[in-house]
């Protein structure tokens, strides 16, 4: 069976989700510069409105995966709040310096996150590792699940990277994200091996703001399960 992820940049984005199908959000925003930290509101309305699974990126700002003292206090702040109100799992991701996967703040934002699953997501992509290393350094890290392109600007592109990581991955799980579409998804999973896929399934508003769109949702799970 394969699970659907679909990432949502805002409380509007979940909503069209539900609407789609979907049981499994990554909630975010300001998906445009890669997605932030969401509002506590938004968090709860996904939990307690909508009844979704509600995976929480935490990402307290821009650009790099490299944070500074201030910045780690804050995650780890935000990662409690997410606990409190009740989210499923956080999606974070942390390299050091040099670029390799930082495992001391990986271990204590797990730690902190318990019971919540964490989603170590596509700060990954951008490590300066062998791929199977760096999964190897997260799974010790006691991360439930990858979020992977397979170090490529897309996951088709990457299948070949995804295919050897699902074959390494004993004790966590693979979630293939990225370009992932209904054309593509099922000749995607059949080339890695993925039980779980991620999609934005996004349009792009008369004003700029990005969007989930219900229609894509849905299309997405009839191909993944032909009975949705």
């Amino acid at each position: 069976m394969i699970t659907v992820e679909i990432c949502t940049p805002s409380r509007a984005s979940a909503v069209a989700a539900k609407e789609g199908g979907a049981q499994r959000v990554e909630l975010c925003r300001s998906l445009e510069v890669g997605g932030l930290t969401p509002s506590d509101e938004d968090i709860e309305y996904c939990i307690r409105t909508l009844g979704l699974r509600t995976h929480v990126l935490v990402r307290p700002r821009a650009g790099d995966f490299h944070y500074n003292a201030a910045e780690v206090a804050e995650i780890e702040h935000t990662v409690q709040r997410c606990k409190a109100l009740g989210a499923h799992a956080v999606v974070v991701g942390f390299l050091t310096a040099d670029g390799r996967i930082d495992t001391g703040l990986t271990r204590r934002i797990v730690q902190i996150a318990a019971p919540m699953e964490v989603t170590f997501h596509r700060a990954f992509d951008e490590a300066r590792q062998d791929p199977v290393e760096a999964l190897q350094t997260i799974a010790s890290c006691g991360c439930h699940r990858l979020l992977t392109s397979g170090q490529a600007p897309t996951a088709p592109q990457g299948a070949a990277v995804i295919k050897r990581l699902v074959d390494h991955a004993s004790n966590l799980k693979i979630l293939a994200g990225s370009g992932v579409t209904p054309d593509n998804v099922r000749q995607l999973i059949a080339a890695t091996g993925v039980t779980e896929v991620h999609g934005s399934c996004k349009t792009t508003l008369p004003d700029g703001t990005i969007q989930t769109d219900a229609a894509q949702v849905r299309r997405l799970l009839s191909v993944v399960s032909p009975t949705v």
